[in-house]
């Protein structure tokens, strides 16, 4: 399942509001998203309140989705959200300094628009080149207080943050023979048939990252309103990795999906009980476009030299 044959002209809406799940709603008995940080959980740690004597001008708060001492698989971004449309990122990116396992990381910025927080009109994700390695310790120092974010706007705090990566966790699915291959620190331990999206709801090619998971989501669309087990999400849109019993004649043999990737019932819990928030999806043979880099965490689907330039906020 995914989302109706209309989704093409209502995606970049879609996805800024975050849907639930193929043009769905809702979810039910929702498995935490991490093993810590969310929005709501307490994601930032702010810095001292501003003094009579900083700079004047708009104040602009920083918030991090992740917290200190959570685990991320390796192609998760780190994610900022900023309470103002901030006009220059420059001293943004100036207080950045990133270590990984106690090595500069040499990422880089890349700012978007944003509705999913109201009041955080603009986000930002950090990612370097390559993925993160695997096993690894991160450190972030956002020094942004009293710094200017652009004419009359001043960031009015600084945060701290220190997360960790797992295994590197890489599915590979190819549309081609309808088989997902997952692999954990670089060994196989699954390799799962499946049914990706028909022609006329195709599947989105390129790299995708897990974003949350369902023990059961609420999917629907036209002709079809289910509560599906086992669902892991990989886009804002409503592509998911899930069970789909009803389409076991179909799975590995030809591809019959709204979009979602459909495994049999024992293969979705086997890969929801494996994945983690953060892990990477390889999309191949799909017939489908490549996934924008805004559906969710895309960041992946863009050229470094791209990503390095700063998205609507340019840094070089």
């Amino acid at each position: 399942m995914r989302r109706s044959r209309a989704w093409r002209t209502v995606i970049a809406a879609a996805a800024l509001a975050t849907l639930a799940a193929c043009s769905g709603s809702s979810s039910d008995g929702a498995a935490p998203s991490s093993s810590g940080g969310s929005w709501a959980g307490g994601p930032s740690s702010s810095g001292p309140e501003a003094s009579a004597s900083a700079p004047a001008g708009k104040p602009v708060h920083v918030r991090l989705f992740q917290a200190d001492g959570t685990t991320w698989g390796v192609g998760m971004p780190i994610i900022a959200y900023l309470s103002a449309k901030i006009t220059d990122a420059h001293e943004f990116v100036a207080a950045t300094a990133v270590t990984v396992n106690d090595a500069p990381a040499g990422g880089a910025w890349y700012f978007q628009k944003s509705a999913i927080y109201a009041g955080y009109p603009i986000e930002a994700h950090y990612r370097t080149e390559k993925y993160w390695p695997a096993h690894a310790k991160i450190h972030m120092d956002l020094a942004t207080k009293d710094r200017s974010a652009g004419t009359g706007l001043v960031f009015d705090n600084s945060l701290t943050l220190d997360m960790s990566t797992g295994a590197a966790n890489i599915s590979k699915i190819d549309g081609k023979s309808e088989r997902m291959t997952v692999t954990s620190d670089g060994k196989q331990v699954f390799s799962f048939p499946v049914s990706l999206g028909k022609a006329s709801t195709p599947t989105f090619g390129g790299t995708k990252i897990v974003m949350e998971k369902a023990k059961v989501q609420r999917m629907t669309g036209a002709g079809y309103d289910l509560k599906v087990p086992w669902s892991v999400r990989i886009t804002n849109s409503g592509e998911f990795v899930h069970a789909a019993s009803w389409n076991g004649g179909n799975i590995g043999q030809r591809s019959t999906s709204h979009g979602c990737t459909n495994l049999t019932v024992a293969d979705a819990q086997r890969f929801f009980n494996f994945a983690q928030v953060g892990d990477v999806t390889v999309y191949t043979g799909t017939g489908g476009p490549t996934m924008p880099s805004w559906d969710g965490y895309g960041d992946w689907n863009l050229a470094w030299g791209t990503w390095q330039a700063g998205g609507v906020l340019r840094t070089t």
